[in-house]
């Protein structure tokens, strides 16, 4: 079977969630998921942990042949672990090490190639289409990864408020992190991956979109939660 129709037949079953840095995507979509007993998958978790076995093996992150094998080679896993998300390289757990600022910088090199992305892009069908149900955050599941979904979000917050809530994540991890860099890192962030020719970051045009701003977490699940149908007692 084709991937659109096992897309068409499970698209109940997937719930998109896409949007920039400091959006508060990932928050929401972890708890979105243990709301509804579903796998949480942090796309950008995904590109991270290549990014940094890329460091690792010193390669070049300008090599789109070396990557995509790279990509082809690693094992990459997710899980939760309470409350938080386990993401294990091989049989190292490197849930932290993926969180550097320096690594940060890097991953938008790794995301903007295209034998990459369709390398992970397999990996992040395969862990959502293999569970019961599935969240998936990222900047093109809606309009990329799951088109067919029947739910989509597009979350999206004011420019200041997305940069104090990365640097409060930041400096909860012990980062010494200064407010005007990761303001600068955003603005590139988005650029990149606005601009990017492969797969970049857009609102499908079915998306609901939901500016959270101004609303806690709690407010944009109990939203999501209330648009698909799903209990929220």
């Amino acid at each position: 079977m084709d991937y659109a129709n096992k897309a068409r037949r499970r698209g109940d079953k997937i719930i998109a969630i896409d949007g920039p840095a400091g959006s508060g995507k990932s928050t929401v979509a972890k708890e979105v998921a243990r709301r509804l007993d579903f796998l949480y998958v942090d796309t950008g978790a995904i590109y991270r942990a290549l990014t940094l076995a890329a460091m690792r093996e010193k390669v070049d992150l300008e090599d789109g042949k070396a990557l995509a094998e790279l990509a082809r080679r690693v094992k990459i896993q997710l899980s939760m672990r309470g409350d938080s998300l386990k993401v294990m390289l091989g049989r190292e757990d490197v849930s932290r090490a993926i969180r550097e600022q320096a690594l940060t910088e890097r991953v938008r090199f790794v995301a903007q190639i295209k034998a990459v992305r369709a390398e992970l892009v397999k990996l992040q069908r395969k862990l959502a289409e293999n569970a019961k149900g599935a969240v998936l955050e990222g900047r093109d599941i809606g309009t990329v990864v799951f088109p067919t979904a029947k739910y989509k979000f597009y979350l999206d917050a004011s420019p200041s408020e997305r940069t104090r809530r990365r640097f409060k994540e930041l400096r909860q991890m012990g980062q010494k992190v200064r407010a005007e860099a990761i303001a600068e890192d955003i603005e590139k962030r988005d650029k990149s991956d606005m601009t990017r020719a492969v797969a970049p970051l857009a609102k499908a045009q079915d998306a609901v979109f939901i500016d959270t701003t101004k609303l806690s977490v709690r407010d944009v699940v109990e939203k999501i939660l209330d648009i698909i149908g799903a209990s929220s007692q």
